[in-house]
């Protein structure tokens, strides 16, 4: 079978590296990484390969230029994969065997991931009858989209149940951080009874203030009867996730061209010029399915700009908001050192909180929108 993803990367790694290291990079990543040695490889294990000579020429020719070799390595990864499709492996068995009946009582986000790795197990039939039959041979390109596009589509579903158990995961330390600080606040709030009860009883005109803070206090308290005993106070104190990652738009060129419904699109448009016969670009459904492509792909592109423009909003939000986090820490220690009083200290604690709270809320939608990125286009490159 042919591998034009590997030939691609030799090619492209061969410039910088030279012919023997860049065979050797490319099987140092494979080895790394468990793959078999003779696997078939695609866009995204190709991503995979550059992050390592990617770290490899940080060290080597400074950050500048690996940066700048990287963006151009990656659209042009990125516009190959717009004309080829991955080489696929077909799956053995008849073409469209009848699935079985699907069991009640199976969860309703469960469904679509069922249908997606059905419809991608029928592709695969389907490309191994066609390469089977000489007469279906003109086929075997759209077949091959088509796969291609079914496998995106599984990948959609999957990231979306990993996103789903990481919004649950984050959303149960949100609470964390919620009731902590309403821990804060009540502290504060008993402490602000205290002393207009004093300045009361000193015959201060504080009565309506004093009724409000007592009312406010007894709501936080109602709160705090509420959910404390749904949660885990030290999750509150878990360290911020602080991403470092560069949300540069080259490195996620590929969510354009992997984009299910892109792919899906380019399976249509190849099944449409294997009907057209002699007609080739010219026919009708063609054109449509041409226009279609383009439309598929502005709005992959709308949505990755969308989430990369949430992304940059949240890592800048963070920033700003943990810096004022380490202030605050800062402030915290020093009216202790200096032995103010309790309501000083409380107060700080207070804002201590409701400020890591909000930078917790930004780092969360950051991780959230970074693991969406790189489903996009590979695993783990954040993490590298």
């Amino acid at each position: 079978m042919s591998d034009p993803y590997r030939d691609w990367l030799k090619a492209r790694l061969s410039v910088e590296l030279g012919v023997r290291e860049a065979e050797q990079a490319v099987q140092g990543a494979i080895q790394r990484r468990g793959w078999p040695a003779m696997r078939t490889l695609g866009p995204r294990d190709v991503v995979a390969v550059l992050q390592d000579v990617y770290a490899l020429m940080q060290g080597t020719y400074g950050d500048a230029r690996a940066d700048k070799w990287l963006e151009s390595t990656t659209l042009d990864l990125a516009r190959f994969a717009e004309t080829v499709p991955v080489p696929a492996q077909p799956t053995p068995g008849p073409i469209a065997p009848a699935p079985g009946p699907v069991k009640w009582g199976r969860r309703a986000h469960d469904l679509p991931l069922l249908l997606a790795r059905s419809h991608a197990e029928i592709a695969g039939r389907s490309l191994s009858a066609i390469r089977q039959n000489p007469d279906l041979r003109a086929l075997e390109r759209a077949a091959e989209w088509d796969v291609q596009a079914t496998q995106a589509e599984v990948r959609r579903w999957e990231t979306e149940e990993m996103l789903s158990k990481l919004r649950a995961d984050h959303a149960r330390v949100e609470v964390a951080d919620q009731v902590a600080a309403a821990v804060a606040q009540s502290e504060l709030l008993q402490l602000n009874v205290a002393e207009l009860e004093e300045a009361s009883r000193a015959g201060q005109p504080v009565a309506g203030q004093l009724a409000h803070t007592r009312l406010m206090a007894s709501q936080t308290a109602a709160f705090l009867d509420a959910f404390t005993p749904l949660i885990d106070l030290g999750d509150a104190d878990t360290p911020l996730t602080m991403l470092d990652i560069d949300l540069n738009t080259a490195r996620f060129s590929l969510g354009v061209p992997l984009h299910p419904n892109v792919l899906r699109a380019r399976h249509t448009l190849n099944y449409a010029l294997w009907q057209s016969g002699e007609a080739g670009e010219s026919a009708p459904q063609v054109a449509q399915a041409q226009r279609a492509l383009h439309a598929a792909q502005q709005e992959a592109q709308a949505q990755l700009d969308a989430t990369l423009g949430a992304a940059r909003a949240h890592q800048v939000a963070l920033r700003d908001l943990a810096a004022k986090v380490e202030i605050l820490e800062r402030r915290a220690l020093q009216v202790s050192q200096l032995g103010a009083d309790d309501l000083s200290l409380a107060r700080v604690r207070l804002e201590w909180r409701q400020t890591r709270s909000a930078a917790r809320v930004q780092a969360h939608r950051l991780e959230e929108a970074v693991r969406l990125l790189e489903a996009l286009v590979s695993e783990g490159w954040g993490s590298g």
